[in-house]
């Protein structure tokens, strides 16, 4: 894996597929706070966990004017049975050839009951108004994700 972007390099700019399949890019959300999760795999039990949080905290999120983007290698076939399944209220993005999630450094070996495969690692980036990288969230429990990234908004 390639190291993960740091906190003050400007994040890449993209454009993916939603789960409505349609483009969404990082340049329609200049101006505003975007919290950049990436995720291995919708409907798994670590990744609904996540994103039920997010869904359950996007209002205190939106009140700090911050937008949640999720990032997965998932078609938008599944991700909106994702949302439709989870009601999530915020925007996946499809990467099936995890070029994005390379170009953040979340790409790359991981380690699973004793198999070696290349897959998402779990890294959250917030990116601030300018499109440069104010926090990277690295360690974190699934389900306190979401609080982790309140207490930060919060305590500056």
């Amino acid at each position: 894996m390639t190291k993960p972007l740091e906190k003050g390099q400007i994040a890449p700019l993209f454009s993916l597929p939603n789960q409505e399949n349609q483009v969404v890019s990082l340049s329609d959300f200049l101006g505003k706070k975007v919290l950049v999760y990436f995720y291995p795999k919708a409907l798994t039990p670590g990744c609904t966990t996540q994103a039920c949080a997010l869904r359950d905290s996007k209002s205190e999120l939106e009140k700090l004017s911050v937008v949640i983007l999720g990032i997965s290698p998932d078609s938008p076939k599944k991700l909106a049975n994702f949302v439709e399944k989870k009601a999530l209220n915020f925007t996946l993005l499809s990467d099936e050839d995890h070029n994005v999630a390379e170009q953040f450094g979340v790409w790359g070996e991981k380690k699973f009951m004793g198999k070696t495969y290349d897959g998402i690692h779990r890294i959250s980036f917030l990116i601030d108004e300018q499109g440069k990288i104010e926090k990277v969230f690295d360690k974190f429990k699934t389900g306190e994700h979401h609080q982790v990234v309140l207490d930060y908004l919060t305590s500056k």
